[in-house]
């Protein structure tokens, strides 16, 4: 037997989509209209990636006091927009793209584009990613510009390396790091000329130099 229900409305009442590329963003907003809540104003602009613009957009939505601002994670290009944003109040969403394609019926153009974002998120159709917050976001960026920089001079040391073998200089047998303080000195001389094998020994320092003697 069929019995009438009453299920409550899921709609988000102000949202705004963000379509974003790398030197202009659409943007739409979807608002109540005033006297009757059923029906929608929406609203469908251009702006400009630099700062000014960025901000200006940004007072716009608090002006509209829109409670969610959804866009898709493409490529770096979303991280000042969404930076932007959480710093004015507001709550920005980033949305892997993965999850938007399957829906059905998305277009083709940014302006469309953005204007299906913003109803497929005023009815809670999407789920945000993860964007971890900011005392955390300047740990990861110093983490992994630490780990690039680390892997940037191994490849140099390997690089050296390999042009001593190919001129027959053998500097890695006698010397555990070629880059320590002997083996630096012993660099610094050959660059400028030494060629005296016994003068180079005598550039051995430490532990080095009791390793030679032993041998």
């Amino acid at each position: 037997m069929l019995a009438e229900t009453q299920d409550e409305d899921q709609i988000i009442a102000r949202v705004a989509a963000i379509d974003i590329g790398k030197a202009e963003l659409v943007c739409c907003v979807r608002v109540p209209a005033e006297g009757d809540r059923r029906k929608r104003l929406q609203e469908v602009s251009t702006h400009s990636t630099m700062t000014r613009s960025l901000m200006e957009l940004a007072n716009h939505l608090v002006d509209l006091r829109i409670e969610r601002v959804v866009m898709e994670a493409t490529s770096d290009y979303w991280k000042p927009v969404f930076y932007l944003l959480e710093a004015h109040g507001l709550e920005p969403w980033l949305v892997n793209a993965r999850d938007v394609k399957h829906l059905p019926g998305r277009p083709k153009t940014d302006v469309l584009d953005s204007v299906w974002l913003c109803k497929v998120a005023e009815r809670q159709m999407l789920r945000p990613s993860f964007v971890p917050p900011a005392p955390i976001r300047r740990l990861r960026d110093l983490t992994r510009y630490r780990a690039d920089l680390v892997g940037t001079r191994t490849a140099e040391k390997n690089r050296v390396e390999k042009l001593l073998e190919d001129a027959c200089i053998k500097l890695s047998v006698v010397a555990s790091d070629i880059f320590g303080v002997s083996g630096r000195e012993m660099m610094a001389a050959l660059i400028a000329g030494e060629r005296n094998p016994s003068r180079l020994a005598q550039l051995a320092r430490t532990r080095m130099r009791g390793e030679d003697q032993r041998t």
